[in-house]
This record gives C-alpha cells, structure tokens and sequence, in this order.
C-alpha cells in the first residue's frame, strides 16, 4: 500500500482521530485568523467595511421597499448578518445582507399578513438552512441547473424592475407582479408626475455612468504614475463604489432644498422612519394583522413553498458568490450554510428580512480590499449608527431615486448572457430556461424553480431512457458481427429500448452480436433481466450473442440474475471467440474461452 495515500479510520476508531479544537476552529473561522491579525489588516478592512455601508444602507431602505416593507427593515436586516458571519464566515469578501430576490420571495406574504411575515420568514429560512448544513444536505442545490439559475435570476430581476415602475414615475399605487405593475402604469398614465420620472432616469443614467468608473482606476497607489493620475484613478474607483449613496443624497438634498412653503415636495418621497435600534426579542409566532388574529400555523401556511425555496435560494447565492471570490481555494460549503444559517436565525431576533450573500456588496468589498470578515463589523456598525442618529434625514429620500438604485442593479442581475451561451452550446438547454423565466414572470418565482427543476429533470430522465448507442459493423473471423458500444450508463429506463435498437439494427440471420461494456460503468437488476431476454430474443433469430469487457461488478449483477449468461461473457479477445464459435456449433461452448 502506497504509504503517502492518508489511512481512512475504521467506524469504531473514528471518534478517537477527532481533535476536539480543531473541529472548533473548523467551525468558527474566526479562531484561525484572529491570533494573526494585524494592525495594517484593521485599516483594510475599516475602509472595506465602510465602503460597503455606503452600498448596503441604500440597497437595505430600497430592498424592504421591494418587500412592501417598512424601509427602516432595509436596516434592520444590514447589521446582526454582518456580526454573526463575522464570527462563522469562512469567506473574507462575502457580505450579508437583504437581497433583491428573497426580498421578492416575501412581498406578496407581507401584503397579505403583514411585516412579521418576513421576520417569521428569517427565522424559519435560517433553521432549514442550519439544518440541512448540519445533515449535509447542501447537496441539494445541485438540481439548479446553469439554465435554471439564469432563468431564476432573471425573471426575478424582470419582477422587481417592474414592481418600481410607479415608484419611477410617481404614481401613489402598490404593484407587485409583473403583468399588475404594467397594468397600473397603463390605466394611471394620466397620473405620471414629470419631476419624479425625470428624477429616476437621471439617476438611473448617473449609476450606469458611474459604474463605467471602475474601468479607469483603482484604490492602489502606483508609483509609476503620477501623483494627479493616482488621484484621479482612486477618486474614479470611489465614485464607482459609492455610486448608489451619492445619487441617494444627491436626490435627498434636492428633495429638502426645494420643499414649497406649504411643507409639499417635487417628488413622492419615503416619509418617517422610525429612529433607534431595534429591540432584541423573539419572532413572531402569531400575530394580529387588520383586526384578525393568526396563530404560527396561520403564518406557515401562508408562507406555503417560501418556507422551501427561500432557504435552498439562500444558500444557492451564497455557496454561489463564495466560490466566485473564493480565490481557487477550497470552499467548505456546509461551514457556509451553518453561517447563513445563523446570521437569519439572529437576525429574526432583531425584526430582520431574510438575508444571505449579496454578489454586488461581496464585489464592493473585495475592490476595496478587505482583508477578514471583520470588515463586516465595520459595515454593520455603521447601519447601527445610521439607525440611531441619522433616520431623519432618510425621511427626505425621494421614492424614484430608491427605484431607480433598484432598477440598474437588476439591469445587471437579469442575464442577458445566458441566453446567447446556451443558443451557441447546447440550444435544448433553452427550454428549462425559457419555462424558469416564463413561469418565473407570469406566475411566481417559487413555481418557476420547481417547474424549471422538474422540465431539466425530464431531459435527464430521457437521456437516462434513450442513451446513446454506436453500432458498427465488422467482419472478424469470417463472421458477420455487430458490435454495439453504448456510450454511457445503461439505467433500467434504457433496458428497452436497447432491446429494440439491437432488434431494429441487428436483422442478418447468423451474424454475432457484441455487446461492449467498456463504457457501461453500472447497470441494475432491470437491466441485468433484460440483457437476459435479449439473449433468448437472439438465438431465436438464428443469431448469436457476446458480451466483452464487462467490469467486474458487471459481470457479477448479469451473473446473480442469471448464472448461464456465463456462457456468452468473454474475458478473452472478441478474435478468439468468434474463432471458438467457428470450431464447434455448440453454442454453450463459448463457456470454455471464458
């Protein structure tokens, strides 16, 4: 035995080989780093920290807005993630926070019963999340499929951009599907208000503009250029990453310096919201909603599918993002989901909207060099200082600047790419695509997933059921003989049909069938039976049937399942077969080249 391959303990010696420190440091990341920590990492990551709260208090107030939430929700969602990651995180760039499409996952729950709908929803997303981390079973992430994430994504983008066209256009009416969105700006098109349609789209002109700003510089000094061009190259990179809180003040300063006497606004604007910290107390297992009380079964009931799906999306982006920025090292995926699932189980204790990793503040804060999750700690102090000292000025924020932080962040989550990749690819893949996003847009996004996971299902059950096979026809030893080589696993699904391609293809009279399992990695007890009927079906048609290059587990299965297919498996060269069935008519003596 190779002495550098590791030793796998047996089961009763399993628990002696556990390091008990070292399964803790596995589990709380923070262990492994913090003794290394260094003054030089501190000021990296403050400034990391506080560029990414320049992104997220403004993404926060717009994402509760996505939710039909209060907007102070937006932060209350921005810190408790932030804290516990740093503690369990394994990943120094991702940030946790509120995202768009679980932000969406809840609206319709939260008009239906109200804003402790999405705090019930935090909780329970992170105990599923928890869970299937502590069994192992992030496994099941796997069944979103390329074609079904990007059908996802980008018919969630498409809902949330459209849910902010009346906030766009100023029009005092809620949407939140794609088709009612649409249809409330149609039948309100005479209550359009020109300022804050001119608003929005400036904004959303200036955030395109000043995103095109990380093209022409950096946060890194470089000494072979000049002290202007590293100015200009450093102010560029912070116009990029402070892009969304600079047009919200921007928009926030217009709104307060042109209020009329009469104390009335150019634009539809947030309104109070309410200042301090939240309190620490448990989630809500009941509630009251318009005068109606609803008991915790009421609240999972309504919550249906979300209760599902809005963990698998969770750990989906996270795992996701993570490993984009992992850097080519290891991820630990279950560390990851006990992370999330700990920063929602948290954050419903301080009324927190579901959150998990969010691609754009992860991209923020690895541009601006974060170097541990303690940049986290920075971002979410600086939301708690936001809450406790400065909620008044968000009063002032006009509603079309927020959609307008909405709508270009969703311009670039909807993925354009995916649908040229997969017409150039592999162009079948377009239709669990086409059926997500379709679904995904006219019905709900909770359905789209499943029926998108179910449509990819169905073309693997049929490439399971009509593998690929290659026949080809020799002549070996004076014989005529076809030889059929499936290209893949033959699963019992295909036990069939292989039947009827040997019937339909293989018709000669007297000619040598050859079966080649040489890539036939596994096959069951359907298959095994059916492989012995094709051998009666062909001694019937005055043909003869061989099977070369079985692996052993193989040839054991045909073997238990019929003990005289013996005679037909050949170990040695299909020559000297074809050889022995010309020396003797006697079929049954193949058993003696075997």
């Amino acid at each position: 035995m190779n002495s550098e391959l590791p030793r796998i303990p047996t089961t009763g010696r399993w628990l002696d080989k556990i390091r008990p420190m070292d399964l803790v440091k596995t589990r709380i990341p923070l262990l492994q780093w913090a003794p290394k920590y260094k003054l030089s990492y501190f000021l990296k990551d403050c400034l990391a920290g506080f560029t990414v709260a320049l992104t997220e208090i403004p993404q926060g107030i717009a994402y509760a807005k996505v939710a039909g939430l209060d907007p102070v929700y937006g932060l209350y969602s921005g810190f408790m993630g932030c804290f516990i990651y740093f503690i369990f995180g394994s990943c120094k760039d991702l940030n946790i926070g509120p995202t768009s499409i679980l932000s969406l996952m809840i609206q319709s729950h939260v008009y239906n019963l109200g804003p402790d709908m999405a705090v019930l929803s935090t909780f329970t997303t992170g105990c599923i999340i928890f869970l299937l981390g502590l069994f192992n079973l992030g496994f099941v992430v796997e069944f979103f499929s390329y074609p079904v994430i990007a059908g996802f994504t980008s018919a969630g983008a498409l809902q949330i951009a459209s849910s902010q066209l009346n906030s766009l256009f100023g029009i005092d009416k809620k949407s939140s599907e794609f088709v009612e969105a649409w249809k409330v700006v149609f039948q309100n098109l005479d209550s359009i208000r020109w300022t804050d349609t001119t608003l929005g789209l400036l904004s959303i002109v200036a955030l395109m503009v000043l995103r095109e700003f990380k093209r022409l510089g950096s946060l890194k000094y470089r000494p072979e250029l000049s002290t202007g061009r590293n100015i200009f190259s450093i102010t560029s990179f912070m116009l990029f990453l402070s892009r969304n809180a600079l047009i919200v003040i921007i928009g926030t300063v217009l709104a307060y310096l042109l209020e009329e006497s009469d104390g009335q606004y150019p634009f539809r604007i947030t309104g109070n919201i309410t200042e301090g910290v939240p309190s620490f107390k448990l989630p809500p297992f009941s509630t009251v909603y318009h005068g109606h009380n609803y008991s915790f079964s009421d609240m999972t009931k309504e919550l249906g599918s979300t209760i599902i799906f809005a963990p698998l999306v969770a750990i989906l982006e996270t795992v996701a993002i993570a490993k984009a920025f992992a850097g080519g090292k290891t991820l630990d995926a279950t560390q990851e989901m006990f992370a999330v699932g700990a920063c929602n189980i948290m954050g419903s204790f301080v009324s927190s909207m579901p959150v998990t990793g969010s691609f754009t503040r992860t991209a923020v804060n690895n541009a601006s060099g974060v170097i541990t999750t303690f940049g986290g700690v920075i971002t979410g102090l600086l939301v708690l200082l936001a809450l406790t000292f400065i909620t008044s000025t968000f009063y002032y924020i006009p509603k079309a600047t927020l959609a307008s932080v909405v709508i270009c962040a969703m311009f670039y989550l909807f993925d354009f790419e995916a649908f040229v990749v997969l017409w150039r690819t592999k162009k079948s893949d377009l239709i669990p695509l086409l059926v997500t996003f379709l679904v995904g847009v006219f019905w709900s996004l909770e359905n789209g997933i499943l029926i998108g996971i179910s449509c990819n299902l169905l073309f693997v059950l049929y490439s399971s059921a009509r593998p690929k096979f290659f026949i080809e026809q020799l002549t070996c030893g004076g014989r005529c003989v076809y030889l059929v080589s499936p290209k893949t696993y033959v699963q019992f699904p295909a036990a069939e049909y292989l039947r009827k391609i040997i019937a339909e293809s293989c018709t000669v009279e007297g000619i040598v069938v050859v079966i080649n399992g040489k890539n036939i990695g596994n096959i069951d007890a359907t298959v095994a039976r059916s492989f012995s009927i094709l051998r009666e079906e062909v001694e019937k048609r005055n043909q003869r049937l061989l099977f070369i290059d079985l692996k052993p587990v193989i040839r054991q299965t045909l073997l238990n399942m019929d003990a005289s297919l013996v005679q037909i498996i050949v170990d040695t060269s299909l020559e000297d077969a074809i050889r022995k069935i010309n020396e003797s008519s006697d079929f049954s003596s193949l058993s003696s080249v075997t």
